[in-house]
């Protein structure tokens, strides 16, 4: 018979293409895709991101927690020189000064530096003709502040709090 096939004349592979379709109508193979599935962008890019975070996102998280974990050496570092100098607060100040100034932020900075680089490019941004630069986020500009003494400084300042 012309156009049957004899299940012992296929090949493996064959049979188990044919196994595969035995409940093809239940699956809804051959039903229209939704507008939605139409539209959704189809890349492997897409299929490999879907599988974690985002990068923009995992920067901003790994920002936000060196900045905590500088807080937290900070904070163990001023209240230790607070205790070793005592009621002298120029001392205190003195050395504060030192400390701060030699304190690295390198690794951190460059995370800042990546973001302030990748973000809009990442997110897809738009630009605001007028101004030429990406439009603000929620009235803000996307761009973080390098860390500095000078964020140390205003977090911790070389006048040594009461203390608690």
């Amino acid at each position: 018979m012309h156009g049957e096939r004899d299940e012992d004349h296929l090949s493996p592979v064959e049979r188990h293409v044919e196994r595969s379709y035995v409940d093809a109508e239940a699956s809804g193979y051959g039903k229209p895709l939704s507008r939605r599935v139409r539209q959704t962008q189809r890349s492997v890019e897409s299929y490999l991101r879907a599988g974690s975070l985002p990068r923009y996102m995992e920067r901003a998280r790994d920002i936000e927690r060196g900045i905590r974990t500088e807080r937290i050496r900070l904070e163990h570092a001023y209240r230790a020189l607070q205790e070793e100098c005592g009621q002298d607060a120029r001392e205190f100040a003195r050395r504060w000064r030192g400390r701060v100034r030699a304190w690295d932020f390198e690794q951190l900075n460059q995370l800042i530096r990546e973001h302030n680089e990748w973000y809009p490019v990442e997110r897809n941004l738009p630009l605001d003709p007028r101004t030429r630069d990406y439009v603000k986020i929620r009235g803000r500009s996307y761009r973080r502040t390098e860390i500095g003494a000078e964020w140390v400084f205003e977090h911790f300042p070389p006048v040594p709090r009461p203390v608690a």
